[in-house]
């Protein structure tokens, strides 16, 4: 068996499998499926310092080969994970990594600070793909001075390894990449959901409650694949590539053109043992390759 350890800075992970935030809830809800033990990271639902209700139904379409939603960050908080969601997975051994969104630079920080006292979450995914509340609602992560002041406040108050996630909605997601390198994040993942739109020619009037939502699914692959490989090239930090992964086949294409480690989520929608059977294949690829760790291919393209 090859050797599937991968590192993103201090963090460790037994394989580079990891779950998308949002498409796995708090891991627990999938235990009766598959064992958690086997995943490399499992990264929670998006959680606000404040509870959030979430956009109005419907909130979810079905795409040609993908699908849209517009949830709206619908959780109860960071003080409630910390009291009641923390003590259910704090002692399974894999890593948990906690997702969090804000609408403005100290909403970020005090949420950062709050998890950065939990022993057992060794790593947080900042989503700045919200909206800046202080700025016309424009996304913090479609500029770079808005992803840098996100970044840099977290840095202030978090400690342990911060991977920041990139929106794929931009003109250069290499320039946001490296705006949020400098502030110091030990790594990016991307990409986040691209912005899309599904009507209803009957009701005259879009899918989803707000009229837009996010593309997530195999449609968005290739897109996700030339921007790991761009920005995997532009940064000395660790990239983590997500976007229409179902199979191992499309986990090993984005590690070969440079991402250290993976995110499966639309695909657990499908089938909830897709991370175990994607880390089963990429094993089973490099050991058919002769290849004696995932090392090897990390980056070949």
């Amino acid at each position: 068996m090859a050797n599937l350890n991968v590192k993103i800075g201090n963090l460790e992970l037994k394989n580079p499998v990891m779950t998308a935030s949002g498409t796995f809830g708090y891991g627990v809800e999938f235990q009766d499926f598959v064992n958690l033990e086997d995943i490399g990271g499992i990264i929670v639902k998006g959680t606000t310092l404040a509870p959030r209700q979430g956009n109005d139904y419907p909130r979810m379409a079905e795409t040609a080969s993908g699908m849209l939603n517009c949830v709206g960050l619908q959780n109860k908080g960071a003080e409630y994970f910390c009291k009641h969601i923390y003590t259910d997975i704090k002692d399974i051994n894999t890593n948990f990594i906690v997702n969090v969104s804000g609408s403005s630079p100290e909403d970020y920080g005090e949420c950062a600070a709050l998890i950065n006292e939990l022993e057992h979450i060794p790593a947080i995914e900042l989503n700045i793909s919200c909206p800046n509340v202080k700025d016309g609602g424009m996304a913090f992560g479609t500029t770079c001075a808005g992803a840098a002041s996100v970044v840099r406040e977290v840095r202030r108050r978090y400690s342990k390894t911060l991977i920041v996630k990139l929106s794929p909605n931009v003109t250069n997601i290499a320039e946001i990449a490296r705006a949020v390198e400098a502030e110091g994040a030990d790594s990016v993942s991307l990409i986040n959901t691209l912005m899309g739109m599904a009507v209803d020619i009957e009701k005259r009037q879009s899918l989803l409650s707000i009229g837009t939502g996010g593309l997530s699914g195999p449609a968005v692959k290739p897109v996700a694949l030339r921007m790991v490989h761009q920005v995997s090239k532009a940064v000395k930090i660790p990239v983590v590539g997500l976007g229409g992964i179902c199979t191992a086949k499309d986990a090993i294409e984005f590690l070969m053109v440079g991402a250290t480690a993976i995110e499966i989520g639309t695909a657990n929608f499908l089938d909830p043992t897709v991370t175990v059977k994607v880390k089963d294949g990429i094993n089973q690829w490099l050991d058919s390759h002769g290849c004696k760790s995932v090392q090897e291919i990390i980056g070949v393209i």
